[in-house]
């Protein structure tokens, strides 16, 4: 009996061993398949290949815009607030890429974050932007694009399909070879 027990639970690990595997192997094509399927089905989520969530917000001059109203336009949608090292970094790379290039550049600040509406104002002035700034007033858009840390974005092809995402700062010139490969 004492040389049985130890034969049984190896064969048992063994066997647990093979059923995670495969288990596991169909999962990885499962993924793959809805990946490749995302397109065909136009399936809304967050990864690559996905419909961008859409959503509807304010922009700092007052307008209500909706993301879908820029399908049809390649997208860099940017979250972002003026407090952060990374994205002033960031700034002056994105207000010159919009200038040289054929994208839609969505800025969305995350008002909550901020201490005043102000200091959007005053940052937008300083760095002499642009392009739209949206205003996340309570996080909403960032909580639906899952957003942690700033800065975060995602590039946005003109069918409204996620093509690329960064977290963390672009340099003009990361943001210019992610261009070249998106619609």
């Amino acid at each position: 009996m004492k040389r049985v027990l130890p034969i049984i639970l190896v064969i048992v690990m063994f066997g647990w061993a093979i059923v995670e595997f495969v288990n596991s192997t169909r999962d990885q094509a499962e993924d793959a398949l809805s990946s490749d399927s995302a397109r065909e089905t136009e399936e809304i989520g967050l990864k690559r290949d996905y419909i961008a969530p859409d959503f509807e917000i304010m922009t700092l001059d007052g307008q209500q815009v909706r993301l879908s109203d820029y399908r049809g336009e390649r997208i860099m949608l940017n979250f972002w607030a003026t407090w952060c090292p990374p994205c002033r970094a960031e700034m002056p790379d994105m207000e010159r890429f919009y200038q040289d290039t054929e994208i839609e550049v969505l800025a969305v600040n995350l008002l909550e974050a901020e201490r005043t509406i102000d200091d959007v104002d005053q940052f937008v002035d300083e760095y002499e932007l642009t392009f739209p700034i949206l205003l996340d007033e309570i996080i909403e858009v960032a909580m639906i694009y899952e957003i942690q840390p700033i800065p975060t974005t995602f590039m946005i092809d003109s069918e409204g399909t996620i093509q690329f995402k960064s977290i963390g700062p672009l340099t003009y010139d990361q943001m210019i070879e992610v261009l070249d490969n998106i619609n």
